[in-house]
């Protein structure tokens, strides 16, 4: 009797060695392909092209070496330009990150209407980036815009500004516009973060005796750091990247005035794709730099033995 059932079970224990030894390749296996063809394919060929002469038709001319990445070091344009992307991340991204700390404080705390509030930061993020960015193209208008409009009927400007047409008032604008789409995402960041520290060491907080100061830097603070961590990862990697607020609001003029290494790599397109291929791989270089800072930077988190 102990024979047949043995002799039964085999088949049934076969089967399953068989499926096992696929192991997780059936659940990781089409995200790994995703991957492959989404991601590194694409960079591939972003190298690939880099390193080759390509007609303004699209036509292959051969091999050329590491000529491309001279020309667009030699490009007299490109150290203002990275100076200017710099500027514009540091600046985007502390804005993003200190608004959204206040804002998430605040949409923590108990207060009439707070449901309606959260909801509308929603709204920033819902719209399109390409919408927002032309909707204050429009209200930035020399001739039609409302800004101008309503700053010339207070008296507040002589005449029509051109806001967008001038570097000096069209970084600002767009700095502006930028932080206002990052706010939602990193608001309600953070404000995860808060709602996942208990109210029982607020509590021993106060029997300990600490002011609000002190419980701010020495509690919330420290347990909200993988929180910040996320949010600031997260927006240095979209604002440097950024593109569409750019390109919709300025199109990175006059000239490349107005232009991040993002759009530089665009306007260079139409005068040499192989050029405009190097600068995507120097913008991927630094992308992914950051990528390792900050799994770097996450072992922070990590409780040391």
């Amino acid at each position: 009797m102990s024979s047949n059932s043995s002799t039964s079970v085999r088949p049934a224990r076969k089967g399953r060695g068989g499926l096992a030894r696929l192991g997780p390749l059936p659940w990781v296996g089409p995200a790994v392909l995703l991957i492959v063809v989404v991601v590194l394919w694409p960079v591939y060929e972003m190298v690939r092209t880099s390193f080759l002469k390509i007609s303004s038709s699209g036509f292959v001319r051969g091999s050329a070496g590491f000529d491309k990445y001279k020309q667009l070091f030699d490009e007299p344009s490109l150290p203002s330009v990275v100076v200017a992307t710099v500027v514009w991340t540091l600046v985007v991204v502390t804005a993003t990150m200190v608004i959204s700390l206040a804002l998430a404080q605040l949409f923590n705390q108990k207060f009439p209407g707070r449901r309606v509030t959260r909801w509308a930061l929603i709204a920033p993020w819902a719209a399109s980036l390409v919408m927002t960015a032309i909707g204050f193209k429009w209200m930035l208008n020399q001739t039609a815009g409302v800004l101008n409009t309503a700053m010339t009927d207070l008296g507040l400007i002589d005449g029509p500004e051109d806001w967008l047409g001038d570097p000096s008032t069209a970084w600002p604008w767009m700095m502006f516009v930028a932080v206002f789409v990052s706010l939602p995402f990193t608001t309600y960041t953070l404000l995860a973060g808060l709602q996942t520290v208990p109210e029982e060491v607020y509590e021993a907080a106060k029997v300990d005796g600490t002011n609000a100061r002190q419980t701010y830097l020495r509690i919330t603070l420290p347990l909200l750091r993988p929180a910040l961590l996320v949010g600031m990862v997260i927006n240095l990697i979209n604002v440097f990247n950024s593109f569409p607020i750019i390109w919709s609001m300025t199109r990175g003029g006059p000239d490349s005035d107005t232009a991040t290494t993002t759009v530089f790599m665009y306007q260079m397109k139409n005068s040499d794709i192989g050029q405009s291929a190097a600068m995507s791989v120097v913008n991927f270089v630094l992308v992914v730099g950051m990528v390792v800072l900050f799994l770097k930077a996450s072992r922070w988190n990590q409780e040391e033995n």
